[in-house]
């Protein structure tokens, strides 16, 4: 079995070929970094064009690269949410039309299913897990269950942790994406000269959040004045620990929480574009080890968005017999658990 998948979600375009024994034939992504960088941002009007200029190009190419055409693809799957509309309508019309012009099935993909499933692509893990998605618009805790099942243990009250960082490196004048930004000037930074909150940490349940430590570094920055470069790098490596610290703190208390639902699982999995930080890794690491639980974090180039999780989460979809018609809309919004119950502490609330 073999499914093409389609990204377009925010600001890389992108098209993957996978087979059903986990083998990535093609994997074409076009990053717009260079695009949006000079406005600090994703620019909506400007993502949705390159994906439009770009997708029919990266789809040949990835078809090229598997070394066949549609006659030898199962199914077409496309990222259809959330997202930034636009974009998304681009990837799903595409899609539509490929499913429509060689009669193949068309799959919906939510595209925090396809890093949620990433994992089972990349190291073939059964169902349940315990899955941390962090990414610049999301920041979750939920219990895994099976495709298309997944119960929210903890989610972000403000910010997503990757928004927190494309903010933390425009306070700091770093540039554009924040994260890697961030991680970058760390590297030559003193952790501990300047000591930012750790937010919720030690409260109960595994909700996030990161506007009062965004209110911190906004309010440090203020205070020192004109910085220097050693200034930037010793900020940036505090915030950075901020970040882990309190991320592994929420996740240990997710950890809890998922061992009283499935005693006998005992496996964490990271994912979305902020799972690329080394530092939350080994944070991740030890927090995990301290707990019996086997961390799991695909390679960074599968942690940020690309085709071949949604080629895959498409796969697994289509494999259950989970198509779609050629009327689905995209959807800017896209829970992944709509209406399933939320777990507080030790207790559960619908």
């Amino acid at each position: 079995m073999i499914v093409l998948g389609i990204e377009t979600s925010c600001d890389e375009t992108a098209a993957a070929v996978v087979r059903d024994d986990r083998a990535i034939l093609a994997d074409r992504v076009l990053s717009q970094e260079a695009e949006h960088r000079p406005f600090g941002g994703v620019v909506p009007e400007i993502a949705a064009r390159s994906h439009l200029h770009h997708l029919d190009t990266l789809i040949r190419e990835a078809l090229g690269d598997a070394g066949f055409g549609l006659e030898r693809v199962d199914a077409i799957a496309a990222s259809a949410g959330p997202g930034l509309i636009g974009g998304l309508m681009v990837g799903v019309t595409t899609a539509k039309a490929i499913a429509m012009a060689s009669g193949k099935p068309f799959v919906a993909v939510n595209h925090l299913e396809g890093h949620a499933l990433t994992a089972r692509l990349t190291d073939g893990i059964d169902f349940p897990y315990l899955l941390l998605l962090v990414s610049g618009g999301h920041c979750q805790l939920l219990a895994v269950e099976g495709v298309g099942r997944y119960r929210r243990l903890g989610a972000t009250m403000d910010d997503a942790a990757g928004e927190a960082f494309d903010k933390a490196a425009r306070l700091l004048g770093l540039g554009y994406p924040g994260g890697p930004a961030i991680e970058q000037a760390a590297k030559g930074g003193d952790a501990t000269r300047f000591p930012l909150p750790r937010p919720l940490q030690g409260r109960p349940g595994c909700d996030f959040s990161f506007s009062g430590l965004k209110n911190a570094l906004r309010l440090l920055v203020g205070r020192l004045g004109a910085l220097t470069d050693q200034d930037r790098a010793d900020i940036a490596a505090s915030f950075q620990a901020a970040v882990a610290g309190s991320l592994a703190d929420r996740t240990a208390r997710g950890m809890a929480m998922f061992a009283d639902l499935y005693p006998a699982a005992r496996t964490l999995v990271v994912a979305g574009g902020v799972a690329a930080n080394t530092a939350l890794r080994a944070a991740l690491a030890d927090t995990a080890q301290g707990r019996g639980f086997a961390l799991i974090v695909p390679p960074a180039r599968l942690c940020t968005d690309n085709g071949a999780m949604i080629a895959w989460a498409g796969l697994e979809r289509f494999r259950l017999g989970l198509v779609d018609g050629l009327d689905f809309a995209a959807r800017p919004r896209w829970p992944l658990d709509p209406g399933a119950a939320r777990l507080v502490g030790a207790g559960v609330k619908a």
